[in-house]
């Protein structure tokens, strides 16, 4: 049991900055409410936890809600390219995971717009039924530590956008049994190409 001593000593100024322990969910607004539950449902093979046809609550893992969709009737369509969120991401627990997800989706008719290497991800980048854009992504490096440090490295500073890839041909070298490393590896950038020209909007 705490004490009143112990309360106070939880917020004194002493303890400095307290960082959040996760990010708990995130709210997407939409006009195609019954449309992006849909989506969100498909995409992250979540459960709906409630509905009640305006305001809904996902999850797929142990919280509560991870996603929760609110239906406003009459909202106008966001302009491109407007500030605000630019994506979401998700993890996935490995490279095969995150290429069976892409069959999946695909048998299902959600295609990426974008396939890149970013060095420390392999990335497909979709966009939901809104226009919002959603990042599935695997790590391709053993810690966070190793993520940092090559983020931190000469390698990175040269190129912070990625190479581009085709993930039905790295699915051929994948079921063709090569090694994860030279999988995950980030290729070079293509002859004459620049690492603004790997983006994809």
């Amino acid at each position: 049991m705490t004490t009143a001593t112990d309360r106070r000593a939880r917020l004194s100024a002493d303890r400095g900055v307290l960082k959040p322990q996760k990010l708990a969910h995130i709210v997407r607004r939409t006009a195609r409410f019954e449309e992006l539950v849909r989506w969100y449902c498909t995409v992250l093979g979540a459960e709906v936890v409630h509905s009640n046809g305006m305001l809904a609550f996902l999850t797929y893992d142990d919280e509560h809600h991870r996603i929760a969709i609110a239906g406003i009737p009459g909202l106008e369509e966001q302009p491109a390219m407007a500030a605000g969120t630019d994506h979401v991401a998700f993890t996935y627990g490995d490279l095969g995971d995150l290429l069976q997800t892409y069959r999946r989706l695909e048998a299902a008719g959600i295609t990426p717009y974008w396939c890149v290497n970013h060095g420390p991800t392999i990335s497909l980048y979709y966009k939901d039924p809104d226009g919002s854009r959603v990042e599935l992504q695997v790590d391709t490096m053993p810690s966070g530590e190793a993520i940092d440090a090559w983020m931190r490295s000469g390698e990175f500073a040269a190129n912070p956008i990625g190479v581009v890839f085709e993930p039905d041909e790295l699915i051929a070298r994948y079921e063709s049994g090569e090694s994860l490393e030279t999988l995950m590896a980030r290729p070079p950038l293509p002859s004459g190409a620049g690492p603004f020209d790997m983006l994809r909007f």
